[in-house]
């Protein structure tokens, strides 16, 4: 695909780009919007560098596209949206909160056209500031902290790494079960404490090495050099870090049974979905097993705030992968095609109208 920023545009079936230029940081900001059939696009606002503005739109638009289906798969009326905040570099202080600010205000022109939560390279501080520039922040509630998404979403990804196991194992429990963790941060972390609570046996990995070892003495675990990932036998293999890493290069030396992270857009080309189906690895859908934060954040919206019943549902995306898992199986289909057809069937129902407001 063309990397600049016409060609991207111009070959996207979304509804559209909001594009804007911060000139004090150098940095810019991109908001895609691909589809409103089910409600508002809403999805999380990333943070990182790229190496061009292209590249970072073409983030924001495939992120945006995964939201899409992220939300239908799990029946949930909002729409796929997401941002990008492309910067030169590591920004703080006043700086970071001018990029912000910025942020906001094009969003204030959209006039709650876009929904925004916390992603890769954001904080619940940055929304918590975003919040004050404009009301389209989700969970934002006033006089409540910003709640983090990292554990609701590492929660969804345990729930449906036991539904992989399960399916493959006819048998429930993850005790001895080993699991390569590759980035243990925001969800890794967690997500690695719940492995070893539940018994699996723990593989660290992360470009920062002391945050690997940190995190593989909190759960009891060991720690695998980044450049060995893709060929350490495990039973499970969960990217949670950057996109992409299953791929046409990683599918041959992959020794894992199962690929369940939290990492978006964990595929490269579609095509890799197969590839790992034609090697007998059982792949949980990205936009699925990962939804746990989305799906906390949108019952927040509606005004679910138990931490019991919002961990009780996230923990639900365990049954619709299960689900999944079964047809797929059933098809003679890869979990991404099963998880497509489940999609596009929320797509196609007409979203109901908006509940009546009258006092």
């Amino acid at each position: 695909m063309s990397e600049d920023l016409q060609s991207l545009i111009e070959e996207w079936d979304g509804l559209g780009v909001v594009a804007s230029h911060h000139r004090e940081t150098g940095s810019w900001i991109f908001i895609a919007l691909h589809d409103a059939t089910l409600g508002r696009p809403t999805g999380g606002c990333r943070l990182r560098s790229y190496r061009s503005p292209a590249a970072g739109l073409r983030d924001a638009m495939r992120l945006a596209e995964g939201m899409t289906y992220k939300w239908a798969a799990m029946d949930f009326r909002y729409g796929g949206g997401k941002s990008v905040l492309a910067v030169p570099g590591p920004l703080e202080g006043s700086s970071r909160r001018s990029l912000f600010t910025r942020l906001g205000h094009v969003m204030n022109a959209l006039n709650g056209g876009y929904g925004v939560g916390e992603d890769l390279g954001t904080t619940p501080e940055d929304m918590a500031f975003l919040a004050t520039v404009t009301p389209y922040v989700a969970g934002v509630r006033d006089g409540e902290p910003v709640p983090d998404p990292g554990p609701f979403t590492a929660a969804g990804v345990h729930a449906g790494i036991a539904a992989a196991v399960a399916h493959l194992d006819c048998s429930p429990g993850l005790d001895g079960v080993s699991v390569l963790v590759q980035g243990v941060g925001d969800v890794g972390r967690p997500l690695a404490k719940l492995l070893g609570d539940s018994g699996a046996k723990v593989m660290a990995s992360d470009i920062d090495a002391g945050r690997a070892r940190a995190v593989a003495r909190e759960c009891g675990g060991t720690t695998v050099d980044r450049r060995e990932v893709y060929e350490t036998p495990c039973d499970v293999y969960a990217p949670c870090a950057v996109g992409a890493t299953v791929n046409a290069r990683t599918v041959r030396t992959l020794r894992c049974r199962i690929v369940a992270g939290s990492a978006n857009n964990q595929l490269e080309v579609p095509e890799d979905a197969e590839r790992l189906r034609r090697r007998g690895i059982l792949y949980a859908p990205d936009y699925v097993v990962n939804g746990g934060g989305a799906m906390a954040f949108g019952l927040m919206e509606r005004g679910i705030r138990d931490p019991g019943r919002l961990a009780e549902r996230v923990r639900s995306i365990g049954r619709s992968l299960a689900e999944i898992f079964d047809e797929a199986e059933s098809d003679g289909s890869s979990p991404v095609a099963a998880a497509r057809k489940r999609a596009l069937r929320a797509l196609r129902q007409p979203a109901p109208p908006p509940p009546a407001t009258g006092k």
